[in-house]
């Protein structure tokens, strides 16, 4: 099943899980897993949240920033992969001067 963020609305999340500024995001939600096309400005960020249900999959397409899991930093870029296990605590902070472009999936279990 081919899925066309090209004809889904992005639409702007402002402070997202107490996060900076907003985060904009194409979403794709089937009932099963919550697939998203999302990008964050600079000085944009994900409020730090803990996976209480599910896992989350980050896949950076575009720019660079910081995900924090657990409370020890990681730099992302593009082309990394961002794994957080059920269970765990993440954030995604862009702390560059350019957008931050990713791929999230999320499984609904």
């Amino acid at each position: 099943m081919k899925i066309d963020f090209d004809t889904i609305k992005r639409e702007a999340k402002p402070h997202f899980k107490g996060g900076e500024k907003e985060y904009n995001v194409k979403m794709f939600d089937d009932g099963l897993n919550k697939i998203m096309d999302g990008l964050l400005v600079p000085g944009a960020s994900i409020g730090v949240h803990t996976h209480d249900d599910s896992s989350e999959i980050i896949f950076i397409t575009g720019g660079c920033g910081k995900a924090i899991y657990d409370g020890a930093e990681e730099r992302v870029a593009t082309g990394d992969c961002h794994y957080c296990p059920k269970g765990h605590t993440h954030t995604l902070i862009n702390d560059s001067n350019a957008d931050l472009t990713f791929l999230a999936v999320v499984p609904k279990q």
